[in-house]
């Protein structure tokens, strides 16, 4: 059955269910799944969904991700208010009750650093209550919410990695100035020296953590060659040892035995996801999922005893599934599908495409065509340029709502890693240093010069869309390069750079350095020059095309003022924007109305100027707290649709 539209609301609402995890003894299934039109999480003792509970009582923007407690005891999750990004970390028992705010504090940022083993009721949570720009280490109860700090980060340490007993053991700090950082070890109040990773290294090596016996750590490391690998370092001797690495991508993921915590195998992706196993008994499990699941295959959760997995397996146009797998007996059975209601819908496939940068950088990215347009297209199609966030960060291969609401619209999509993005070796990040509106923005340039020479994208109707680092792109392509692009969707871009980093979250204090050293400095007249010279804010006087804004008032990031800005801008030149503000969200649209009723605006906005058919507007807005305070005419419908709202 094909239905006329693939809803939206299918696309971009809350999934049936998701993220699913087992109990650490495996007698419990958990999921996050909608109750009351929010996320929340769920629980079932395994073999019987029937007996699903919902054990959570959220009511505003949905639970997002969710953990055990080795204890089996208590599910462990974190919340913010109004996208502000001030964590807090909650415990709720199995066994029925409320839920417990374990970092009571207003205004922090908590995160969860460990869980306990030998104390399978504890935690350590890094929270930033006595300094809002360095994160001391509690060890906290989750049955009482007693907690007790455990170590005090007076020393300004971006990272603190404790063992499995909770011990603090390595420190990871920011060199000023020179870039990169320095490792140490944490001995008692001490910290002794082990290495400096150098600014190429910054951000393609990292600790991954210590085996249970303390006596290995983990690195992912390009230190020494360019794609990064993974090493494991003998503690007492402080040597190292290569123990996986990819020809084409840098190792991302990380295997390990829940108990002991040995790597068992890593993955590392180019244009698709490779797993190298490092145990004869692994790779045999991954062979048996490989084979009988579609798309690519990940290991979400394992037992501590680890006789038990859940298994998510997805491909382009197969939504996630979750499957229990019994090693033991190889039996694989499905728990559930994240998004069913997309099974009577033909989705499309995605294809993995290298394109070549003007200076021969490789681009990996990734291609969507509608259905009357596959393998290819008789005719160039309009086509939307999808900017990935970040920037260090990357687009993938698998089910991506955008390429299918947009295929499903008849548009191409283009989704392109740029240089900057990670995963493709440190050559190739470091490439993007100072490189923000200049060879970032060439390479997808590039890219689109590709599609149309390809016969895929015509000229004439190429938009550009993305959020955060994407949404900066979209300005970016609109001021600086105002012939390529017809329109433009930007969801929490910035437009100034200097404002930008100025105006950085307390608790990125340790990150600001590697903004400095790739994105601009502030504290140099160079730097300052740089900065407002790739800033879309200065240029926004050559935007000739349509320009759609969202934002989020309480975005921590990309503060409000980023779109204001802009948005004063072309109203002293009278130019063509659209300006919807969501005053309960932050970098992003987290609760699903707000993310349907901008999509809806946003579909209405391209289909006007790429052509194509588009879903009606219709109920979208129902549920959802936004303003359009510019522009509403220059969208059809828009008007209209906002007057029924009242």
């Amino acid at each position: 059955m094909t239905a006329s539209f693939v809803p939206r609301a299918l696309l971009f609402g809350n999934p049936t269910r998701a993220q699913g995890q087992i109990s650490p003894d495996g007698r419990w299934l958990s999921w996050l799944a909608p109750e009351r039109g929010v996320l929340n999480i769920w629980v079932a003792p395994v073999g019987d969904m029937s007996g699903a509970r919902v054990i959570t009582a959220d009511r505003q923007r949905g639970v997002r991700f969710h953990a055990w407690a080795n204890s089996s005891a208590f599910v462990l999750y974190v919340q913010d208010e109004g996208g502000t990004e001030d964590w807090h970390v909650y415990a709720v028992p199995v066994a029925g009750g409320s839920a417990r705010d374990l970092t009571p504090l207003r205004g922090v940022n908590a995160r969860i650093q460990e869980l306990g083993l030998d104390e399978p009721n504890v935690i350590a949570v890094a929270l930033n209550d006595r300094d809002k720009a360095w994160h001391d280490i509690y060890r906290i109860d989750v049955a009482t919410g007693a907690r007790e700090l455990l170590y005090e980060n007076r020393k300004e340490l971006a990272e603190i990695v404790l063992d499995r007993q909770l011990r603090p053991r390595l420190a990871v700090k920011t060199r000023e100035r020179e870039g990169g950082h320095s490792v140490f070890r944490i001995v008692g109040t001490e910290l002794e020296p082990i290495m400096v990773v150098e600014h190429e290294d910054d951000l393609t090596t990292r600790p991954v953590g210590f085996t249970q016996d303390g006596a290995r750590l983990y690195w992912i490391s390009s230190v020494g060659r360019d794609k990064a690998a993974l090493l494991a370092r003998d503690w007492p001797s402080g040597t190292d040892r290569l123990l996986a690495e990819h020809p084409k991508a840098d190792v991302s993921r990380v295997l390990t035995h829940p108990r002991t915590r040995v790597v068992e195998a890593v993955g590392a992706q180019h244009l698709a996801l490779d797993w190298i196993a490092l145990d004869e008994g692994i790779a045999t499990d991954l062979k048996r999922l490989q084979g009988a699941l579609p798309g690519e295959v990940e290991v979400v959760d394992r037992t501590l005893d680890d006789s038990r997995w859940i298994i998510a397996a997805g491909a382009a146009e197969a939504p996630t599934t979750y499957h229990l797998y019994e090693r033991g007996s190889g039996r694989i059975d499905e728990l559930f599908a994240s998004r069913p209601e997309l099974k009577v819908y033909r989705l499309a496939p995605m294809r993995g495409v290298s394109i070549s940068a003007r200076d021969g950088l490789e681009l990996v990215s990734y291609l969507t065509l509608p259905e009357q347009a596959r393998p290819r297209p008789k005719v160039p199609l309009p086509m939307v340029l999808l900017v990935h966030g970040g920037p260090w960060a990357r687009d993938a291969y698998g089910f991506n709502p955008h390429h299918q609401w947009f295929a499903d619209r008849g548009w191409a999509t283009l989704s392109v890693n740029f240089r900057g993005s990670t995963g493709f070796g440190k050559a190739f990040v470091n490439a993007g240093d100072l490189e923000w509106g200049r060879k970032m923005h060439q390479d997808l340039l590039d890219a689109v010069a590709w599609a149309v020479h390809e016969g895929i994208a015509d000229p004439a109707r190429v938009a550009i869309m993305g959020g955060s680092y994407g949404g900066y792109a979209t300005l970016a392509g609109l001021a600086f390069t105002p012939g390529v692009f017809c329109c433009g969707v930007d969801i929490v871009g910035p437009s100034n750079l200097e404002t930008l980093l100025a105006t950085i979250p307390p608790y990125w204090a340790a990150f600001f350095e590697v903004l400095a050293r790739r994105v601009g400095d502030p504290r140099t007249e160079a730097g300052r020059a740089l900065l407002r010279e790739r800033s879309p804010l200065y240029a926004a006087g050559a935007i000739a095309k349509p320009l759609l804004i969202g934002q989020g008032a309480n975005d921590p990031r990309v503060k409000q003022a980023e779109s204001d800005q802009i948005i004063s801008a072309m109203r002293a030149k009278d130019l063509p924007v659209t300006y919807a503000l969501y005053p309960e969200e932050g970098h992003g649209f987290a609760v699903p109305e707000n993310r349907i009723s901008f999509f809806a605006v946003a579909e209405a906005f391209l289909a006007a100027h790429l052509g194509g058919r588009a879903e009606p507007i219709g109920d979208d807005f129902a549920g959802a707290k936004f303003e359009v305070s510019e522009g509403a005419a220059h969208v059809p419908g828009l008007e209209a649709a906002l007057a029924a709202r009242g």
